[in-house]
């Protein structure tokens, strides 16, 4: 079981491709605040509410200082025909090897349907200015999920 983040530690740095193939670095958006969300698969009904969820705010979001990446196993041609299809405007990026989901404390042991199975852990991690976890939120639900950080980061 990987372990999970706690508001003060360091956030893992990454650079993943996105769903064009461009690399997209934790490092690159220093001196803004980010939202790392980790999903299990694309073009499934939850991750794609969330997703949309997300884009759908995302000018909230920006305008308070917020940059979004979605982290998902799937390979980029995946993550660019779920852009396309669901009309996403958040930055999707490609984990193949789970790297970045477990350094994050988001690739483990879960329940799914009363068995327990390994897996990607639906997760969210706020990361601050300077690149410290400001907060770390596991085994979220995807439908309110976005409204509910929206509220507990007082935008």
């Amino acid at each position: 079981m990987s372990e999970r983040l706690q508001p003060g530690d360091t956030a893992p740095a990454f650079t993943l491709p996105d769903a064009d193939g461009n690399e997209v670095s934790l490092a690159a958006h220093k001196g803004r605040k980010v939202i790392v969300y980790f999903y299990p698969t694309a073009m499934t009904p939850g991750c794609t509410k969330q997703a949309c969820d997300f884009t759908d705010n995302l000018a909230v979001l920006a305008t308070a200082g917020y940059d979004v990446i979605g982290v998902s196993p799937d390979k980029p041609e995946k993550l660019a025909k779920f852009r396309e299809k669901e009309h996403l405007k958040v930055t999707l990026v490609s984990d193949p090897d789970k790297e970045t989901l477990t350094a994050y404390g988001a690739y483990g042991e879960k329940k799914l349907y009363g068995k327990t199975v390994t897996g990607v852990i639906r997760s969210t991690v706020v990361v601050d200015e300077d690149g410290k976890v400001e907060r770390a939120f596991y085994n979220v639900k995807a439908t309110g999920h976005v409204a509910k950080i929206i509220k507990d980061l007082g935008i």
